[in-house]
């Protein structure tokens, strides 16, 4: 599937992107086919069960994928129109950190020990934006404040802060040279609940301030529904449904993306059992023939362990990868079932 393109405010754009990890095991197929575009301000939610290929998806955008053993095997990633996977390492590096920064899954390990947090953010700034110490340092102290933190701890050690506002800093780091792609990888789960939605909040507002696009990894349905325009929900290396947010929790389509949303407790309903999706991701190295979901979904037919399954639109923002809506009927599940 090509998807058309270039509008002005297209920051992102990915096509046809596969990414393998050649072991001696067998080939891993971690990413097969994605295809996602993400408008300038916007913020994009990368959903699925461990495993699913989100990392690789931004590790992928860094060209961080380690190799060996991980190949990009095709596709293209278009920053601003221009193709990262023609870049070299040395353009690559002058890319990270300044026009696409990345928040990691766990602060505690984020932080180098052994330097102060300021000198952490004015290494970045010093780097990318060729100014003196003097004022790396300056702006290093007035990255921490936006973040809310006290522009006098610059001088202090990742170990004096607590796991929150470590992430703040990894925050503030990120965003020290107003990138135009953020990459948040699960940016909370290490964080208690009440943590969790200060960052939350605080990355909102300064995606909002500057006008970052961001795409935000993550496996919390909540956290998407209050941070995030648009979803791509990722299974076995695949996006098998995106849509805006409305689109995906108003009008879900694709059984496992409902399967998702059957998995959460309901608040209105407390007596209700959970449903868990059955069985477990397929195993990379040995994918299903046919859809990739089939052996886990309740609606599966025969020709649905055959036939992989093509990219049908429902509308301009929403398409699903799914044989029961091919042919442009439109069918539902339950349509088809009845």
């Amino acid at each position: 599937m090509e998807i058309q393109t270039s509008e002005i405010n297209t920051v992102l754009e990915i096509q046809d992107l596969v990414v393998n990890y050649e072991t001696d095991d067998g080939i891993v197929h971690a990413v097969n086919g994605v295809n996602l575009k993400l408008e300038r301000g916007r913020t994009l939610a990368l959903v699925g069960e461990t495993g699913a290929g989100k990392t690789t998806i931004a590790l992928s955008i860094l060209r961080l994928i380690q190799d060996p053993p991980g190949k990009i095997r095709g596709g293209s990633i278009r920053l601003e129109g221009e193709d990262l996977l023609t870049y070299t390492e040395r353009q690559m590096e002058a890319i990270r950190g300044d026009k696409v920064s990345m928040i990691f899954q766990d602060p505690m390990t984020s932080l180098n020990p052994v330097l102060t947090v300021g000198d952490q953010i004015a290494e970045v700034i010093q780097i990318h934006q060729k100014v003196s110490k003097a004022e790396a340092e300056k702006k290093a102290r007035e990255m921490l404040e936006l973040v809310g933190i006290d522009g006098d701890r610059a001088k202090e050690y990742p170990h004096q802060f607590s796991g929150g506002m470590k992430q703040r800093v990894v925050i503030a780091i990120a965003l020290s040279c107003n990138p135009t792609l953020l990459i948040a990888d699960e940016p909370t789960t290490a964080l208690d609940v009440t943590i969790q939605a200060q960052v939350l909040e605080l990355m909102k507002e300064l995606r909002e301030k500057y006008q970052t696009s961001m795409i935000m990894i993550t496996h919390d349905l909540g956290i998407v529904a209050e941070t995030c325009d648009e979803v791509s929900i990722v299974y076995a290396g695949r996006i098998v449904e995106h849509g805006t947010l409305r689109d995906i929790f108003k009008n879900t389509k694709h059984p496992y993306t409902v399967g998702l949303f059957n998995s959460l407790p309901n608040i209105k309903r407390r007596k209700d059992m959970l449903k868990p999706i059955k069985g477990l991701m397929p195993d990379p190295t040995n994918l299903p023939s046919g859809c990739p979901f089939h052996p886990r979904c309740d609606h599966a037919q025969e020709i649905c362990s055959k036939r992989k399954p093509l990219t049908t639109y429902l509308s301009d923002t929403h398409f699903v990868e799914c044989l029961a809506y091919e042919n442009g009927t439109g069918v539902t599940i339950a349509e088809r079932e009845g």
